[in-house]
């Protein structure tokens, strides 16, 4: 099984550019909102570490945001938490997918977070910050705060990009993110 890694810029897509590959995608995100919506046991770990935010199951998104845009500890707090989660799924994930021949992992701190492997395709989807700032603000509960904690603790862009085996420049027009996928598969 080949595994193939997403990497860029909050919004720059890669989300996108994950679901138009055809095969199997794990989408970090998607684990982690249901992960605030179904797992007890991370509310109760939530709740212990952070009582002045987090008050009721299943967690609500602004609970978390209050919490995050409070102060940067607390984004730390709940990362380490959170993310050990997300490994376990991503196991599972995996071993359910073991004998397809490619999986694409959506995990926005793949590289921060050391889940990628030595043998593992990394791609990096390039957009334009003006595009990515408006198809940000067109989110619920999009802040520009909150935005700049989470890419505090991401690697520099420059870094994902020199680390990234292909990148696919995100103009989000369909017809070229499929032709840059098309070439990339052809290539390995």
């Amino acid at each position: 099984m080949k595994r193939i890694g997403i990497l860029g810029d909050i919004g720059a897509g890669k989300s996108y550019v994950s679901q138009n590959f055809g095969y199997p995608v794990f989408n970090a995100d998607k684990v982690v909102g249901n992960l605030y919506k179904k797992n007890k046991k991370i509310f109760i770990k939530l709740k212990k570490i952070l009582p002045k935010f987090i008050h009721s199951f299943p967690i609500s998104k602004d609970e978390i945001i209050k919490a995050i845009l409070a102060n940067d500890i607390n984004l730390k707090k709940i990362v380490k938490i959170i993310h050990s989660e997300v490994r376990i799924e991503m196991n599972k994930f995996l071993k359910k997918n073991r004998n397809k021949r490619i999986i694409i992992l959506d995990i926005p701190l793949l590289l921060e977070n050391k889940i990628n492997k030595r043998g593992d395709i990394l791609i990096f989807v390039k957009s334009k910050k003006t595009d990515i700032l408006k198809r940000l603000k067109k989110r619920n509960n999009f802040d520009y705060k909150l935005f700049n904690k989470f890419r505090k603790i991401q690697l520099s862009l420059d870094y994902k990009m020199k680390k990234s085996h292909f990148t696919i420049k995100n103009n989000f027009t369909k017809k070229s993110v499929k032709r840059d996928i098309n070439y990339i598969l052809g290539k390995i």
